[in-house]
C-alpha cells in the first residue's frame, strides 16, 4: 500500500529562514506522490521508504524494522544541507507492507522505483528488512529493460543466499535474483564467517559472487577494495547498492536484526558508500535492517540518517552529472 508523504513529518531546527547556508533538509525537502503523474527531473534524488519486515519475520529475526522508514527520515531531516545549488531532494512517500503481504509490497516498491529512474530521480529506498533489496531490483530491472547488465554491490555480513522453498524472507532475496536473472552479477563487501555456513559460501561460489570478507576489509588497505568495486562497477550498464546495517560493528549500530561483534566501522562503511555511489553507474540505493525498536541511544537511526546523506552527498546526478537514461523506456 502507497502512503503520500507528508511535510508534517519533516521538523527541527531553524537557525535562518532566509540564509540557505544555515538551512537543515527538512527546510529543503519537496514532496513528491507517486500516485499523480511525474514531470520529469534533473539533479534530482527521491527517498522512499519501504515500511516492511515481513520478511525479517520470516526469517526469524527482531521485528522493528518497519519502523524505520519514518524514524530515518526524520533523523536526517534534521542533518544540514550541504548539496550543491540545484540538487533537490524529494520525500516520494512510502511503500507500506499490510497483512503480510510481501511479495505484492516488493511489486508495488519495483513499480515507485521503476517510475523515479524514469523520471530522471535517483531512488534511496529506506527499508525495512533486507528484503527490501528484492523490490528495489524489480524496479531496477523494469527501467533498465530484460537485456542490460546489472550489477549488484552489498555491503552486508551475510550472502542472504538462503533457498526460498517455503517462500521468500529477508535471507533469500539474492538467490532469489540470481535463479531468475542470467544479466545480473552479485558482490558482497564485508561478509563474515560467523554470519555464514559453509553451505552459503559454497553457494556463492556455484553462483559465481564476487565478495569481501570483513576481515579483509579491515586488516588490508582500502585500495584493494576500491580497486574490485572500480572493475566490477565498470562491467555493468548499471549498477544498485544494497547496505545492510547489520555489517556494521554491534557497538555502533546495536539496532538491528542480527547485530554483528565483529562487523565494520562506520568510517569505513562510509568510505565505501562515497566510492560506490560516486560512480557514474550506480543508479540507486537501499539501506536497510534498521530496528528502531531495539536500538539503544538511536545509534544506529543516526547513522543511517548520516550514511544517507553521505549518499545524497555523493552521488553523481547530484553534482551535476547527467542522469541515468539508456534502457529507459515509457513513460512516467
Amino acid at each position: 500500500m502507497y502512503q503520500q508523504p507528508e511535510k508534517s513529518r519533516w521538523t527541527g531546527r531553524v537557525d535562518s529562514v532566509s540564509d540557505e547556508r544555515a538551512f537543515r533538509l527538512h527546510q529543503r525537502i519537496r514532496l513528491l506522490d507517486l500516485s499523480q503523474p511525474l514531470a520529469p527531473m534533473e539533479q534530482a534524488a527521491a527517498l522512499i521508504g519501504f515500511a516492511c519486515d515481513e520478511g525479517v519475520r520470516r526469517n526469524q529475526g527482531r521485528q522493528g524494522a518497519k519502523e524505520a522508514p519514518a524514524a530515518v527520515k526524520a533523523a536526517l531531516g534534521r542533518l544540514p544541507w550541504h548539496l550543491p545549488q540545484g540538487a533537490s531532494i524529494f520525500d516520494a512517500g512510502d511503500v507500506v507492507c499490510v497483512d503480510g503481504q510481501l511479495e505484492q509490497s516488493q511489486a508495488e516498491l519495483g513499480k515507485a522505483v521503476a517510475r523515479l529512474l524514469r523520471s530522471g530521480a535517483v531512488p534511496v529506498v529506506i527499508g525495512g528488512g533486507h528484503e527490501t533489496a528484492y523490490g528495489h531490483y524489480l524496479g531496477v530491472r523494469e527501467a533498465l529493460g530484460t537485456d542490460a547488465r546489472l550489477g549488484i554491490i552489498n555491503i552486508d555480513a551475510h550472502f542472504d543466499l538462503r533457498p526460498y522453498d517455503n517462500g521468500p524472507t529477508s535471507g533469500t532475496m539474492f538467490r532469489q535474483i540470481l535463479d531468475k536473472d542470467k544479466q545480473v552479477g552479485y558482490c558482497c563487501l564485508g561478509i563474515q564467517k560467523l554470519g555464514n555456513t559453509a553451505a552459503l559460501f559454497a553457494d556463492a561460489q556455484r553462483y559465481g559472487c564476487e565478495y569481501m570478507l570483513e576481515e579483509q576489509l579491515t586488516a588490508g588497505p582500502m585500495e584493494a577494495a576500491y580497486e574490485q568495486i572500480e572493475r566490477f562497477a565498470s562491467t555493468y550498464d548499471g549498477v544498485m547498492l544494497t547496505i545492510c546495517m547489520d555489517a556494521i560493528s554491534a557497538a555502533a549500530a546495536p539496532g538491528v536484526s542480527a547485530p554483528s561483534p565483529f562487523g565494520l566501522a562506520p568510517s569505513l562503511v562510509r568510505a565505501l558508500i562515497r566510492r560506490i555511489v560516486s560512480h557514474p553507474n550506480t543508479i540507486s540505493v537501499d539501506l536497510c535492517e534498521v530496528n528502531p525498536l531495539v536500538d539503544e541511544g538511536g545509534k544506529t537511526v543516526a547513522l543511517a540518517a548520516a550514511f544517507c546523506l553521505e549518499i545524497l552527498l555523493h552521488l553523481q546526478c547530484l553534482q551535476g552529472g547527467p542522469p541515468f537514461k539508456s534502457g529507459l523506456s515509457g513513460g512516467s
